[in-house]
């Protein structure tokens, strides 16, 4: 099944962030599965993502609804909104390289998801509310760092808006089969060493069932 890695880091070039350092992990052992495999990866702060604003995607939808015709500029900007979203409905295993930013996602990322949760595209509208359409055996793996730990059942852990903001994105509105997540967290309190044992060490059982056949 073909890979997209979406890395969501502002900087995608710092070797020593532990979203790239999971990201590392994540080739590594991929790599080990699939030798003559190469996954498609995309740096969201090196590609110009369409945001929801009036000059952007908010008046390109307001003019495609009343068959409007587009500027050249807004030409633009559309063609590059449908690209992200035929490139992410390409791929059945998605791979997302997160940092938490005050509890959630980065804003790129943010801005990623307005370009894919499109209605008739990866979901729609029912009486009974929306059903998802990605339901063709398509899983994430969310590759997660942050400096606290999430998972003491303590009073971060209603505070993780990011798992729960993208897990019920892929799993509740488009319909994901399966949706997982590998941390690298407590970054700024525990042992890097010890850190990324864990990740990897979790990221090999995580690959088993990611890359199962279905």
């Amino acid at each position: 099944m073909q890979t997209l890695i979406i890395n969501a880091h502002p900087d995608f070039t710092q070797q020593e962030s532990y979203s790239n350092k999971l990201q590392t992990l994540f080739l590594e052992q991929f790599k080990e599965r699939f030798p003559h495999e190469e996954p498609s990866i995309l740096h969201l702060y090196e590609t110009e993502i369409p945001r929801i604003e009036k000059e952007q995607l908010l008046g390109i939808w307001d003019k495609q609804a009343s068959e409007q015709t587009l500027t050249a500029t807004e030409e633009k900007i559309a063609a590059a909104s449908s690209a992200l979203l035929a490139q992410f409905k390409a791929h059945h295993r998605i791979v997302i390289v997160s940092p938490v930013y005050n509890f959630n996602v980065s804003s790129h990322m943010k801005d990623y998801l307005d370009n894919i949760l499109i209605a008739r595209e990866t979901f729609k509208y029912t009486e009974d509310g929306s059903v998802g359409l990605m339901t063709d055996d398509y899983r994430v793996l969310l590759l997660q760092a942050s400096g606290c730990i999430f998972t003491n059942d303590d009073r971060y852990t209603p505070l993780e808006f990011s798992h729960h903001y993208l897990k019920d994105m892929f799993q509740e509105i488009m319909g994901f089969n399966q949706f997982h997540i590998v941390r690298a967290q407590g970054t700024a309190i525990l042992d890097q060493s010890a850190i990324l044992q864990s990740a990897s060490d979790d990221m090999t059982k995580t690959l088993d069932e990611f890359y199962a056949p279905s």
